[in-house]
């Protein structure tokens, strides 16, 4: 019963075109083939690969899991050829640098692929996001030679990457870990330790698995300052690049989990023979900044598993609501019974899929667009804009991604609640992702410390006057109940983030107190702000005589947006500023 995946191809290329600027990202280096016509060529083609060859994995991958069989890590059924597929397709290669085989076409695009990857098969990609996070650490943070050996075989897909940062003793808290490097016989790199949650740390479908590994050397100062980035490989390259020898590491086993079945998480355990041999990335001590290059990269991959499982989640509600006959309409009450889409209430909550689900697109792929204007241009302000939202996505797309998958187990009833529909495991699949690559309340502390305080709020200030540019717009284009909606979300964004700025220097507990539901209402605002362009960009369309009933449709989900989303968000000023008084008013052994 569980319904497919088609990708939204038209929203997609209306928020490439008409809201990012296809146009300025072709004028930047390197970029010059991302025409309309290409980029719709690609989009097109990616559609029917997640459509067809991932999302029929999704359901059966669920259902029979990843496994370990006498140390080897098993997939599901298809995924090997599945994964085959990928690699002869070159989907990986998109955003690598083309000095090591890839496309070089950019975050905007590769981000718009991602999303399809992601809705059609959450687990499936899981790995896909994290050997895009290794090539992009290495190729920012390696030297030649590790560049030149691991890089081909993973932008190409032929080898995975993951990331290893979480011991037991040692989650969110990384300074804390134990796992040790130590110098070999031969000078080389010896690792030695144990990690817990290694997302696709082995699997049976690339031929070789690169692991970036956080270890401590000898001496090092202790704490965060003290870690060093090693990449350490399943099977050591030999004299010809190719998988030679076994290193000294092993999946000790796999965790039995709230979702993602198909997606093997690992306990890690290298150097139980002497030592894994690794190579050092970036310099010792340099591993917290060479990670977060990785997690960067991850975590607004994560914002866009979050937009991905809410879109999938929408369509199979919106499937649902016009299957299901139950009851009549309140409009012809004598008539028979309809499909639930009829009703007020299940109208609603789709609305409130659907204008969720377009906000959090427009947000990913506006840092997509931001991030590529920083590096292929150069734009400071872009930059700017990149580093402040990339938490605010992260915990925001997350967040209501997991709303909206709940919502779409509600539209669904009682049938959602049975494993057959395939909205459980939406909402099972969904929840990690506000936890793993920094749980959403470090997202939320690490946008009022660093990202607030980085430029003297420049960021912010420059974000807050665009909304409030896009507002005037919005007036004049006689969209005004959108402009009345907007304005007072912008005003309580611009309170709380002067508030939060100078409040963390004073007092950091009030400020963490409060740091969440910021993240949220910035989030929020930022939707809203983001359908208010969209809407302007759907009324010229209509306007100039280009427009149709998708553009009537744009106007009208930014309405909702606007109306039934940005009135509770704007409200949260005075929670956020009061949170110390209300949070922290109960002493700890009282709880």
């Amino acid at each position: 019963m569980a319904t497919g995946y088609a990708a939204p191809i038209d929203d997609m290329r209306f928020v490439l075109e008409d809201m990012v600027g296809l146009q300025g990202l072709a004028g930047l280096d390197g970029l010059d083939s991302l025409t309309a016509d290409f980029v719709g060529q690609v989009l097109d083609e990616a559609a029917r690969f997640a459509g067809e060859v991932l999302a029929p994995l999704n359901r059966p991958g669920d259902e029979q899991g990843a496994r370990l069989d006498n140390g080897v890590v098993r997939t599901p059924d298809g995924f090997r050829e599945a994964y085959a597929k990928w690699v002869e397709a070159r989907w990986g290669a998109v955003a690598a640098d083309p000095a090591f085989g890839g496309m070089g076409l950019g975050h905007t695009l590769s981000g718009a692929l991602a999303e399809m990857w992601q809705a059609a098969n959450m687990a499936f990609a899981d790995g896909l996001m994290l050997t895009q996070g290794a090539v992009e650490a290495i190729e920012a943070h390696g030297d030649d030679a590790t560049k030149a050996l691991y890089l081909p075989k993973l932008a190409a897909g032929e080898w995975s990457g993951t990331m290893n940062l979480t011991e037991p003793g040692a989650g969110s808290d990384v300074g804390a870990l134990t796992t040790r490097a130590a110098r070999g016989a031969d000078g080389g790199w010896r690792i030695s330790g144990g990690k817990i949650f290694i997302t696709h740390a082995d699997q049976d479908m690339s031929g070789n698995v690169v692991h970036l590994v956080l270890a401590r050397t000898p001496g090092a100062p202790a704490g965060a300052k003290g870690v060093s980035l090693f990449a350490v490989p399943k099977f050591l390259p030999d004299a010809a690049g190719e998988p030679g020898r076994r290193n000294d590491l092993r999946v000790v086993s796999l965790e039995h989990k709230m979702g993602h079945m198909a997606s093997p998480t690992a306990v890690m355990s290298y150097g139980d023979g002497g030592g894994a041999e690794g190579v050092l990335v970036g310099g010792e001590t340099q591993g917290m900044r060479c990670m977060f290059t990785m997690m960067n990269s991850a975590r607004l991959n994560v914002a866009i598993q979050g937009l991905g499982i809410a879109e999938r989640a929408r369509q199979a509600a919106v499937d649902w609501a016009r299957q299901r006959v139950q009851g009549k309409a309140l409009d012809d009450p004598g008539g028979g019974p309809v499909a639930i889409v009829r009703h007020p209430d299940v109208r609603r909550m789709l609305m409130d899929m659907r204008a969720r689900t377009q906000a959090m697109r427009a947000l990913c792929y506006s840092i997509g667009a931001a991030l590529d204007h920083a590096r292929r241009g150069g734009d400071e302000a872009a930059a700017g804009y990149a580093e402040l939202m990339i938490p605010v996505a992260k915990a925001w797309c997350t967040d209501h991604g997991f709303a909206v998958a709940s919502t779409g187990v509600q539209v669904h009833g009682g049938m959602g609640y049975i494993e057959e529909t395939g909205a459980a495991q939406h909402l099972r699949d969904a929840r990690i992702a506000m936890i793993y690559e920094g749980t959403n309340g470090i997202q939320a502390l690490d946008l009022v410390r660093r990202k607030l305080q980085r430029d003297d709020g420049a960021a912010a200030r420059a974000l807050v006057a665009d909304m409030r540019e896009t507002a005037r717009v919005l007036a004049d284009a006689e969209l005004g109940d959108i402009a009345r909606a907007l304005s007072p979300a912008i005003d309580a964004v611009e309170a709380a983030t002067d508030w939060m700025r100078t409040t963390w220097r004073r007092d950091p507990v009030a400020a963490a107190a409060g740091a969440t539901p910021y993240a949220d209402m910035l989030g929020s605002a930022a939707g809203g702000w983001l359908l208010g362009k969209a809407a302007v960009k759907a009324r010229m369309r209509l306007e100039a005589g280009a427009g149709s009933a998708f553009h009537e449709a744009k106007i009208a989900t930014a309405r909702f947006f606007a109306g039934q989303i940005l009135p509770p968000a704007a409200a949260l000023a005075g929670p956020i500023m009061a949170a110390r008084e209300t949070v922290m008013a109960i002493p700890e052994d009282a709880f």
